[in-house]
């Protein structure tokens, strides 16, 4: 797996030329090796490992090669063999501490900015700016994540997804043809974007919606380039495509400035809940810029969520059989009363939520977080020197076969009647920063499975993941759907002969 298998020379000579012009635009540090036998008041020590052969690529190298394989933790695996579950390494131009240790990680996803900071590519920074939620601390990240979780978890806004997912999901479906392949993977990004531009700044769909999309699309293209920014560029054009976005959004902000309804109704979106609040700092460039951070999800974690799900049914005919009877029975039940699905029914059904858990798992769609010490920090008697990066790796810790009993094998079963509110299981990461849309994710993929399921069979092609530089598929996941054909039931049968 240390080979450079399966990588090609472009992606080998793009990622050497990306770290050297990391080193070129910011000056790195990699005085790592004098930390070597450094110790604190407490004996803490320097965890073992390599900080690589190569000046500025250390292991980045080898890192990338397994990301692209079919088992990206082989890089970890490999090293904790040698090394134990922490240990030092020299990845994307920084002195680096790894996690594979749940406790170690837990305690780093819940630390504070007087210990650790975000840390992100270059690239990635420019992108997101110093006002993103991602990036700042104290105070007003507290409170703009508070008024965000708060919202997102108020039964007004679930019942209005709720809704809006199911009528984009049934719109969609019954497009779909019975002649050619579905691919699920863009079904799920078109239904699962319209749902989360909705609840947080209120399009819906026409030509601001497609404007909007068509905006995001090259600025997500970015998230992963190269750090240079001159015309020409892929970062150059994605902050471009940023500041158009945040000049739409900062139109439909200050149209709510200036309707009264804002101030009197209760909030309708996440915009609504930004601009209410009075603190000078929380300008309307500000929400915008987070307001855009916030679409991500819509693009990324919750569609793969979605598609990962389908995929790992097709290949298991138990735990699809069990869903799908679960879920029939649901929309039967709910069709003898006459009334629709709520949130509440959605998620209370409990082997779609074992689906959905082990999805999360065996996915790892966000396959761990970067930090950087701001100070020398001890933890569990391991020290992580001020100054350098440590990345939580949370992979390697759900697919760790001394937490999970086979753990490439997808088995919702394993998820009944266990708690998933451990420090093994971090899909949606931890902390002051764990994601405030971890319930609506769960909501969102429980009603496509329902309607997916309750509407048609599907043979899958074949399909692989891709895990680097997000989890995607390769192929966008295509299915070849039937529909299923519902007998009327014998009384209604009996009626209609007499």
């Amino acid at each position: 797996m240390e080979m450079i298998h399966g990588m090609s020379l472009v992606v080998m000579t793009a990622a050497i030329v990306w770290l050297s012009a990391m080193f070129l635009c910011k000056k790195i540090r990699i005085s790592g090796r004098n930390h070597s036998n450094r110790r604190s008041s407490s004996s803490s020590r320097l965890p073992l490992g390599s900080l690589g052969i190569w000046p500025f690529v250390g292991e980045t190298l080898q890192f990338i090669s397994c990301a692209y394989s079919d088992r990206p933790e082989s890089f970890m695996d490999k090293r904790r063999r040698m090394y134990g579950k922490v240990f030092k390494s020299h990845l994307f131009g920084s002195a680096t501490i790894v996690s594979t240790d749940a406790e170690v990680s837990r305690i780093i996803l819940q630390s504070d900015a007087k210990t650790f900071v975000p840390s992100y590519p270059k690239s990635l920074m420019e992108l997101m700016g110093k006002s993103s939620i991602l990036v700042i601390n104290g105070g007003l990240q507290r409170r703009i994540h508070g008024l965000i979780g708060s919202f997102l978890k108020s039964p007004t806004l679930r019942s209005q997804i709720t809704t809006d997912m199911r009528n984009y999901v049934m719109e969609s479906m019954a497009k779909w043809s019975e002649h050619s392949p579905v691919y699920i993977q863009d079904e799920a990004k078109h239904i699962a974007f319209q749902v989360l531009v909705k609840a947080l700044i209120s399009l819906d769909g026409g030509d601001e919606m497609e404007l909007l999309k068509k905006h995001f699309q090259e600025f997500i293209a970015g998230l992963m380039s190269l750090p240079f920014n001159f015309p020409g560029t892929q970062l150059y054009r994605s902050l471009q495509a940023k500041k158009k976005m945040v000049k739409l959004i900062d139109g439909i902000i200050r149209a709510k400035r200036e309707s009264n309804n804002i101030w009197s109704d209760a909030a309708k979106d996440v915009a609504e809940v930004l601009a209410k609040d009075t603190s000078e700092e929380l300008t309307d460039d500000l929400i915008a810029e987070n307001l855009i951070d916030l679409m991500i999800p819509g693009e990324d974690s919750v569609p793969l969520l979605i598609t990962l799900a389908i995929k790992y049914l097709s290949h298991s005919p138990p735990a699809l059989k069990q869903l799908t009877e679960e879920n029939l029975q649901l929309k039967r039940h709910k069709e003898k009363l006459g009334e629709p699905l709520s949130w509440n029914d959605y998620l209370s059904l409990p082997f779609t939520q074992t689906v959905i858990t082990e999805t999360l798992r065996m996915g790892n769609i966000i396959i761990g977080v970067m930090r950087k010490a701001v100070k020398d920090v001890e933890i569990k008697g391991h020290l992580i020197p001020k100054g350098w990066c440590v990345l939580a790796y949370f992979r390697s810790v759900h697919l760790d076969d001394k937490l999970y009993d086979f753990p490439y094998q997808f088995n919702p079963w394993r998820w009944q009647d266990k708690e998933t509110s451990n420090c093994n299981f971090t899909p949606f990461g931890g902390g002051q920063r764990l994601c405030p849309g971890l319930d609506l994710a769960r909501l969102e993929a429980s009603i496509f499975l329902h309607h997916f399921v309750t509407q048609f069979r599907w043979e899958a092609e074949d399909d692989s993941i891709i895990h680097f530089p997000t989890v995607r598929m390769k192929r966008r996941m295509p299915v070849w759907v039937t529909r299923r054909r519902y007998l009327q039931p014998f009384t209604s049968l009996l009626s209609n002969k007499n």
